[in-house]
């Protein structure tokens, strides 16, 4: 699934066109030739304006209109058709609210005209608009727009009295020296018949924050008006994690972190067979209870440094530094990456994580699995194989996208979740396993206390983990709002 996610047209019939509708319904102040030789000056210079409409330059440029409908009960009325049509849900990674399609042409045809005018722009006559619904919890992730053709956005909103403790502002992000979105640093609140426009551009990095009011509906018309796309520069490749051998480490440290059932070489059979099958499994109550407790209690400690995840069009989460870690978490960190689990892996999913897993020069099965974790073994080791992952933190806000960059291998993805007791789906933060190029979900991975979650993932398959809304902060009741876990990918 590409980053660049055209919202689908739903279905429902068009919202019947007025008559008059166009030039007549808007704002007069729109013809007035003080106010848009101020706003031409102003969008040209990338200077600021207010001069009936506002326009600014920064962080890109962009322009509110208020009172874009000249006439309240047309406005009224237009809200209420709109409200009757078939809305449909659209949930992605990337959003998650509701949507009809509706032909506006007419209304925004001469509005199409005056921004030509405006920026001395050829736009073309197809004028790209859709309806939405955001809701309680519902939310649009950081985007920039940017798809070939594309030119100027605008949204009109039609909204009830709206106050910024509502959420669903339209937020501008300031780029860094890479060209990537950096932070918020100007909401634009809803306001009824306002409209908003701004150039899609490499840098038009922006948001609908998450909707937390439970009883209003941020409605609004948005689109597009299409023209010559603007240069983009070259893609930033953004440095990744270093990929890690496996530390050397022997079967002690299994015994001593991981549940008696899970060292059994019989059940270890019986999961691999699973896993085959599927691709996938859930090992419940894979720590031991006691260093279970150890890790969360050490989680929480105000001394673990965690460095905020980004940028925020392809992730938004925390993630510890590992220099600063108490001892039970390192320790914990150090049994994912050691030698000894690289085989407890080979045994339980099949993968030849190990020199000696699944040896097909074995004459002996019995003696192989006697030497499946044995310090001998593990010291006889050759892989190639190795690891690279995080321990992360998830709080309300937090959320991975798909990304065209993404890696693309085959790999065996490790997720280790603790302190969710309680956790729902509805809150978000689960992690959602999609076909390149898909909607449709492959596998849902949720957040479970102490459960370890292996997923063997092909060249096509790619993952994200959905936006944590804010029902994991009223209804949840585990303090302190968070929860934690260990993600680790192993590849052969």
């Amino acid at each position: 699934m590409s980053a660049k996610r055209r919202p689908g047209a739903g279905g429902g019939a068009p919202v019947k066109k007025s008559r008059g509708a166009g030039r007549g319904q808007l704002n007069a102040e729109l013809d007035d030739a003080a106010a848009r030789s101020a706003l031409r000056d102003a969008w040209r210079s990338r200077g600021s304006c207010s001069h009936g409409e506002q326009a600014d330059s920064s962080p890109f440029p962009h322009c509110v209109i208020r009172n874009f409908l000249r006439d309240e009960e047309f406005a009224s009325r237009l809200q209420g058709a709109l409200l009757r049509q078939p809305f449909h849900s659209k949930n992605t990674d990337l959003y998650n609210f509701t949507q009809v399609h509706t032909d506006m042409s007419v209304l925004f045809g001469w509005f199409r005209l005056w921004l030509s005018d405006l920026l001395d722009l050829e736009l073309e006559p197809t004028v790209d608009v859709s309806c939405a619904k955001y809701q309680h919890t519902d939310v649009l992730l950081c985007h920039d727009d940017e798809l070939e053709g594309r030119r100027v956005a605008f949204i009109l909103y039609l909204v009830p009295p709206w106050q910024p403790s509502d959420g669903g502002a339209l937020d501008l992000y300031s780029t860094d020296e890479h060209g990537q979105p950096a932070c918020v640093v100007k909401s634009l609140i809803p306001c009824w018949n306002s409209l908003v426009f701004f150039e899609v551009s490499p840098v038009s990095f922006h948001q609908v924050s998450e909707v937390v009011a439970e009883d209003k509906c941020r409605l609004s018309l948005s689109g597009w008006f299409h023209g010559p796309s603007l240069p983009r520069p070259p893609r930033y490749i953004e440095p990744v994690l270093p990929r890690q051998k496996h530390l050397p480490r022997d079967e002690s440290v299994l015994y001593e972190w991981v549940s008696d059932v899970y060292m059994n070489l019989e059940q270890q059979v019986r999961v691999q067979q699973e896993f085959e099958d599927s691709s996938e499994i859930r090992l419940p109550n894979f720590l031991k209870e006691e260093k279970l407790k150890e890790v969360i209690s050490a989680l929480q400690l105000a001394e673990i440094h965690w460095d905020r995840s980004g940028p925020p069009n392809k992730r938004c989460y925390e993630a510890a530094d590992l220099r600063s870690v108490p001892d039970s978490v390192r320790s914990c960190w150090e049994l994912f990456c050691s030698e000894a689990f690289f085989l407890l892996l080979s045994n339980l999913t099949g993968l030849k994580l190990h020199t000696l897993a699944n040896d097909p020069d074995s004459e002996d099965d019995e003696e192989d699995e006697e030497q499946a974790t044995s310090s001998a073994a593990i010291k006889k080791d050759g892989s190639t194989a190795v690891c690279v992952g995080e321990i992360r933190r998830w709080t309300r806000g937090c959320y991975t996208l798909l990304h065209d960059s993404d890696n693309r291998e085959f790999a065996l993805d490790l997720l280790l979740t603790l302190g969710c007791s309680g956790w729902q789906q509805d809150f978000g933060g689960f992690t959602s396993y999609v076909a390149h190029g898909e909607d449709e979900e492959l596998l849902t991975v949720l957040p479970e206390e102490n459960s370890l979650a292996l997923v063997y993932r092909d060249t096509d398959t790619l993952k994200f983990v959905k936006h944590v809304n804010q029902r994991s902060s009223t209804h949840w009741q585990q303090p302190p709002r968070s929860f934690y876990d260990f993600s680790i990918t192993y590849y052969e």
